[in-house]
């Protein structure tokens, strides 16, 4: 099943009211992709494909983590739930019904299931396909992980093109590491991962006497993604696209440049579906086992760049424990203002990312894509972590002032105003002015979503999107949900009509 369209909408905008909408570029469906030519499967070693008997591999075992393969006995498979799964999900992985898996605990009908549960399921010609994971969650997301890696001091040190490396994206020049900590940051995406990523495909990182090729670095060869900073954001589109659309059950097979599709193995984890699905793009089907793990393949790269990334992920991981719900969360402007929901869900962050942002306007009378006077407002106690490019990020913490894991990400927040990283906010305390500023939009508003310690988070089980008793509605299309309070249904327009008034 390749990943769903999105629909564009275009709406008209009123006079005298702000309206708005957050703005994506071409959706991963769209990318028109320089296909490789049919490579010499001589010339790769096919067979080199991981073997896999119980708990056998004959890779490195320090590149793998073989707890996560399932065990056969007779005619069922002895699943370990990971991060994230739902009962749903695990019956797409595993194509069968809901009423098909077992366990000697009780399973979830809704929420996640505990990380380390076993699960019996039915064994079927169509499931029973299992590889090593690729890389934990942990080393592709902007897990716990990546937050205090310094990608100015690694590029530096390294010497490399990208350390002299500079672009101007839009008003602004910004060197290699910038750009590399932009899509990070934008993206939700491990920098040590984009860094191997460039590394692999140009030598920016380590080589100077390189010939770069400045218009495809990374070789994606896409069509109105030229240059080092769009080349880099599509692939972390692609990777995100590969992860989100796993977590969810949305994707099901990968098609890669010589035109097969394979089924992606059961037992996957997000993160390694994310680099696959991104491989997918350049290589052929046979070639990627060789390409990940043979001598200059990339797992062998990352390793000898930044050493074993299932350390870490033993200590931070499972990224989303079996239990988790979302927080209590107020709507992010003040009581008795009134203010329009123009944006039903959409994309987190862009095309890719889980339908789990919304958007909001205050109904001023200011002029369209002006610094509003209004106030973004704290939904929630916490610290601002991150503030910059029109992004706000407020880590949200409990009563004791500590960290929960959950953040509240605010997009088009004005520069002026801003309230700068480090500082504590109570919920309803000023976070600055919604604006255009912070990437393409069609009116002032504020774009606000949600992350847990890295992940992107959607708005359908086993988290609603619920703000002062209003909860998002899901499964309609792109922009178009509402927000529903019992008989109450808020409906989004871009024209601040009646029907899309909120007022907390």
């Amino acid at each position: 099943m390749k990943p769903l369209n999105k629909k564009i909408i275009i709406l008209l905008l009123a006079a005298l009211l702000l309206v708005t909408a957050c703005n994506f570029p071409l959706k991963p469906g769209s990318f028109r992709f320089r296909r490789y030519p049919t490579l010499d499967p001589a010339i790769f070693d096919i067979h080199r494909t991981p073997t896999i008997s119980g708990t056998q591999s004959n890779l490195p075992s320090d590149w793998i983590d073989l707890e996560s393969t399932p065990s056969i006995i007779e005619t069922s498979i002895l699943y370990t739930a990971q991060s994230g799964d739902t009962l749903n999900t695990v019956a797409k992985h595993f194509s069968v019904d809901l009423g098909q898996i077992s366990s000697p605990e009780a399973i979830p009908l809704k929420g996640l299931i505990d990380p380390g549960q076993t699960l019996v399921i039915p064994l079927t010609e169509v499931n029973a396909r299992f590889m090593p994971l690729i890389l934990p969650d942990s080393a592709v997301i902007h897990s716990p992980c990546a937050r205090d890696f310094d990608v100015l001091n690694y590029i530096s040190d390294a010497g490399g093109y990208l350390a002299f490396l500079e672009q101007k994206i839009g008003n602004e020049i910004l060197s290699g590491a910038e750009i590399v900590q932009r899509v990070a940051d934008n993206n939700s995406i491990n920098p040590r991962l984009l860094l191997a990523l460039v590394e692999f495909h140009s030598g920016w990182v380590f080589r100077y006497d390189t010939s770069p090729d400045t218009i495809h670095p990374l070789d994606l060869g896409l069509a109105n993604y030229e240059g080092f900073y769009l080349e880099l954001a599509a692939a972390a589109r692609l990777i995100n696209t590969g992860y989100y659309y796993w977590r969810e059950g949305k994707l099901s097979e990968i098609t890669f440049t010589d035109l097969r599709s394979q089924r992606i193995p059961s037992n996957m984890n997000a993160g390694s579906v994310g680099i696959e699905y991104l491989f997918a793009q350049l290589y052929p089907s046979y070639a990627l086992e060789n390409v990940l793990y043979s001598e200059g393949g990339f797992i062998p790269l990352y390793h000898s760049m930044f050493g074993d990334p299932w350390e870490c992920a033993r200590s931070v991981e499972p990224l989303l424990p079996g239990g988790l719900q979302s927080p209590n969360l107020e709507l992010p402007f003040a009581a008795g203002e009134t203010w329009a929901l123009t944006g039903g869900l959409h994309p987190d962050w862009n095309s890719g990312t889980p339908m789990g942002a919304l958007d909001f306007a205050p109904v001023t009378g200011e002029a369209v894509c002006a610094v509003s006077q209004a106030w973004v407002r704290a939904s929630a106690p916490g610290v601002v972590t991150h503030s910059a490019n029109g992004m706000v990020i407020l880590s949200i913490e409990d009563a004791p002032g500590q960290p929960t894991g959950w953040e509240i990400v605010y997009m088009h927040i004005a520069a002026s105003g801003r309230a700068p990283v480090g500082t504590h906010l109570n919920t309803g305390d000023p976070i600055g002015h919604p604006s255009c500023e912070g990437g393409a939009a069609t009116g002032t508003h504020v774009h606000m979503t949600r992350k847990y310690k890295g992940e992107w988070i959607g708005a359908e089980d086993p988290f609603p999107f619920t703000l002062s008793g209003f909860t998002a509605l899901t499964e309609m299309p792109v922009f178009q949900g509402g927000l529903v309070n019992g008989a109450r249904i808020i409906t989004p327009r871009q024209d601040a009509r009646a029907d899309s008034i909120i007022i907390r």
